[in-house]
């Protein structure tokens, strides 16, 4: 009996097993192993390959040589643009992932007709929608005299065809879990099908100077479906998240190989599409009310950006056995770390209560500056003491319970005084910046300002 030459590849790492499995040992998923029949390899004639007897020179450059910043498509969306780092680079491969619905069609297909009405030559490929419901989205958006070139395909061949017989300047793909290659027998949305096209597609991006941008669906982990050597392949990936129940969305860069990666766009979901925030800080505090014990509001950055918002907290007692520890937009590890150091240098206990921490409007916070502003939160709920309500506060916090100073300490205090707040609780040592800055060297100094005394 032949033996199958079928292999199985796990769909989120890439692995290649000899055997299905339940779960996967490289990466540990459950139920990722999808059965593939490999291509088979080039040069396998009988004959055997022909090998080329000339040899192309290696040409080596100074390292130290003067070299021009590569030329930018703006798109005239400020917050896209400050993600991409100044707008798209001609050439690149651009790859842009967030929830079903979140707004990643609306958003690039707005770039898209920005583009050209500016003159380039945009072209919109969709492989999930009809060229009709596309129009009527573009309809809706006020987009429709926007001289974008649109296509629904799905075939990698069609597409590439179609886009080197007059190359664009941009070029949309949604979304590339849907395209497929006849050179492969595998189905589309495989890692060999996804592999396979992201790799054409850039190659074509390379070699004609388009910007081509793929659309990739995430998991339910929030990480862009498929192998991640799709996000090795090309020059940028962006991610636009955000709370369906909240109206604002974050484009937010985690690569990029021409321009910072730690910049965000916000832009604010409506009517007629997205429009751009300028002052994300105004919109993260809207809403705000008077002081109350557990809320603080954290001056953080964003890139270049300082960014306020609130950090609300929550102690009680546990209603059962064991204390519950709930986070949301923030990271649960550094929460634990937060609470031991409170416990064991300012004698506060925790063990017996839950505690529930919120960032308020759904922004995801990763620095490390944000640990003070979650202490003061958790103590204020603890004692039951309200924060200022003029007052912001930043510093991170040290297993020895020391307040470090962070960076950018100064833009922080600026945009908080932009904003009417008057008081600081900082590290020690900063200068004020027009602020009243109290200087915490210690999470103790902190507990001794709030705590009340014997009530």
């Amino acid at each position: 009996m032949p033996r199958s030459d079928a292999v199985y590849v796990c769909q989120s790492c890439g692995a290649v097993h000899a055997k299905w499995a339940g779960r996967c040992d490289d990466c540990g998923s459950w139920n990722s192993l999808q059965e593939e029949t490999p291509a088979a390899p080039l040069g396998t004639q009988a004959s055997g390959p022909k090998r080329s007897t000339r040899r192309s020179r290696l040409e080596l450059v100074d390292l130290g040589s003067a070299t021009d910043d590569p030329p930018r498509f703006e798109t005239g969306m400020a917050e896209f643009d400050r993600v991409a780092g100044g707008g798209l680079v001609p050439g690149s491969a651009v790859l842009v992932g967030g929830d079903p619905g979140i707004g990643k069609s609306t958003l690039l297909l707005q770039a898209a007709a920005r583009l050209a009405r500016a003159g380039q030559r945009a072209v919109y490929i969709s492989g999930e929608e009809a060229a009709d419901q596309v129009r009527r989205r573009a309809r809706r958006l006020g987009l429709a005299d926007a001289p974008v070139a649109l296509a629904a395909e799905t075939s990698l061949e069609s597409i590439l065809d179609g886009l080197k017989s007059d190359p664009p300047a941009i070029a949309v793909l949604d979304s590339i879990q849907t395209l497929w290659s006849d050179q492969l027998a595998a189905a589309p949305g495989t890692v060999a099908q996804v592999r396979a096209c992201a790799q054409e597609l850039v190659r074509f991006a390379k070699k004609r100077g388009t910007a081509v941008i793929l659309v990739g669906h995430v998991t339910k982990d929030g990480q862009i479906a498929g192998p991640r050597v799709v996000e090795h392949m090309v020059d940028a990936v962006l991610y636009f998240e955000g709370e369906r129940s909240h109206q604002f969305r974050i484009l937010r860069a985690v690569k990029n190989r021409f321009g910072p990666t730690d910049e965000i766009g916000v832009f604010e979901m409506g009517d007629a599409g997205l429009g751009e925030v300028a002052n994300p800080s105004a919109l993260f505090l809207d809403g705000r009310g008077a002081a109350a014990p557990g809320t603080a509001v954290f001056a953080g950055m964003e890139g270049t950006r300082p960014v306020l918002t609130e950090i609300q907290a929550l102690v009680a007692p546990a209603a059962f056995g064991t204390p519950r520890r709930a986070v949301v937009g923030w990271d649960s590890g550094r929460l634990a770390m937060v609470l031991a150091v409170l416990e064991a240098r300012c004698g506060i206990g925790f063990g017996g209560k839950d505690v529930y921490l919120n960032v308020a409007g759904g922004l995801k916070i990763a620095e490390p500056a944000a640990d003070l502003a979650v202490a003061a939160a958790l103590v204020s709920s603890a004692f039951d003491v309200a924060l200022p309500a003029e007052g912001v506060v930043f510093g991170e916090i040290a297993l020895s319970g020391d307040v470090r100073p962070v960076g950018r300490a100064e833009a922080r205090l600026k945009e908080a005084a932009k904003l009417g707040f008057t008081r600081a609780l900082a590290p020690a040592g900063i200068d004020g910046a027009g602020l009243q800055v109290t200087g915490i060297d210690t999470v103790h100094t902190l507990v001794t300002r709030l705590d009340p005394g014997p009530q």
